[in-house]
């Protein structure tokens, strides 16, 4: 099957589950939430949204693996493999703030080919296959053209349980508040990629993330025109817990100013 047709497949079986989560997010109470680790939660909605997915991918490509959250299923050395993230922003979720969303994205032979990342409050649909511009509810997308930092929005988001470089990142954190436009934290790092990669953030940065997290809003990224990497300029952002996600025009001084700070932390 061509990947414009697996994608567009794989949208269905996410709206499908974007709805089921939004639905049942008036019915959740703090008595079904359940502690993974350090200020890491899961609820129910997380485990069945993810058994949703996989069950419906796995109909598009009956031989495909997964890399999972919750750890539905697995086989990793498939030919290709699904990375997902049921509910990115499950904090969020349970506190009522809307910004949340379901990450999917698919690698062929370890090289990302296709991702989709479904904001469910907005019903804002971002997605892309491999040759083909990011699209967001039928429109294409682009990163935005800013070259300052003094006129940029950055995002970010706040480590929850490794905390070994605080010290260093509220320093980066101090400098760009004084020398940009502002730094948002959404709590979706999947929403924060595609926003950069639709032109609403100029960059976004943050460590300790997991594959599911970023694989899909990375992938976004790159194919609106973006650049993304970690935290050294390389290519390890989906498997090295750092990214840095950027237009072209910024790129250079955003990492520049970013590694006088990171390049010993």
């Amino acid at each position: 099957m061509e990947l414009e047709k697996i994608c567009k497949h794989a949208i269905k079986v996410i709206r499908e589950t974007g709805n089921f989560i939004r639905q049942e997010n008036l019915k959740l109470n703090h008595q079904q939430v359940e502690s993974k680790g350090l200020h890491d939660y899961v609820t129910y909605v997380d485990k069945t949204s993810e058994k949703r997915l996989t069950e419906g991918l796995k109909r598009i490509l009956p031989k495909s693996g997964f890399i999972t959250e919750e750890d539905t299923m697995d086989n990793h050395e498939a030919e290709y493999t699904w990375i997902i993230d049921p509910l990115d922003g499950t904090t969020n979720y349970i506190h009522g703030i809307p910004v949340y969303s379901v990450s999917v994205a698919l690698q062929r032979n370890k090289q990302t080919v296709v991702g989709v990342v479904y904001e469910i409050v907005r019903d804002e649909c971002f997605y892309s296959w491999e040759g083909a511009p990011a699209y967001m509810n039928g429109q294409p997308v682009r990163v935005t053209v800013t070259s300052t930092l003094n006129n940029s929005l950055l995002a970010t988001g706040f480590p929850y349980y490794d905390y070994s470089r605080m010290p260093v990142y509220l320093q980066l954190f101090e400098h760009l508040l004084r020398n940009t436009r502002g730094v948002r934290r959404l709590g979706s790092a999947a929403v924060d990629l595609a926003y950069v990669a639709c032109g609403r953030f100029d960059a976004f940065f943050e460590y300790s993330l997991h594959a599911w997290d970023v694989a899909a809003g990375a992938f976004l990224v790159k194919q609106a025109g973006g650049v993304v990497c970690d935290f050294s300029g390389k290519d390890q952002y989906i498997f090295g817990k750092e990214i840095i996600a950027t237009n072209h025009s910024i790129h250079k001084v955003f990492m520049d100013t970013f590694q006088k700070y990171f390049k010993e932390a």
